[in-house]
């Protein structure tokens, strides 16, 4: 009785030694198949660009940024009310360039942040 199940419990091990192994070879031969469908997908790719044919600063050198004040653009309001807006007769922004271009700044004894502990706007 007991040499039969030392048996059965051999014949188990066996069984699972053997069901990895095949599983490890199933993994082995899907990672080798991943590869190589990789290779054949990027060497049907474009090849990466030639120097020659880089992107090249313009001859009047790098374009700088500029700065300007933009204020709302309202909506148009319609001749009567029975006219309807058609997106054609709206404006391409939400802002347009303002006419005063200086800078406000911060002036001293206005308010201050929320909660600065200052008198608030005087």
């Amino acid at each position: 009785m007991i040499m039969a199940s030392f048996e059965l419990i051999a014949a188990s091990e066996t069984v699972n030694a053997i069901g990895a192994f095949v599983g490890g070879l199933f993994i082995a031969g899907a990672l080798v198949w991943a590869v190589r469908l990789g290779i054949s997908v990027r060497s049907k790719e474009l090849p990466p660009p030639r120097p020659e044919e880089q992107p090249r600063l313009p001859d009047g050198g790098a374009v700088h940024e500029e700065r300007e004040i933009r204020e709302p653009d309202e909506v148009p309001r319609a001749a009567d009310e029975s006219e309807r807006l058609m997106p054609y007769n709206m404006h391409a922004a939400g802002t347009k360039h303002a006419a005063d271009q200086h800078r406000k700044r911060w002036v001293p004894g206005s308010s201050g942040s929320f909660g600065g502990g200052g008198p608030g706007k005087t």
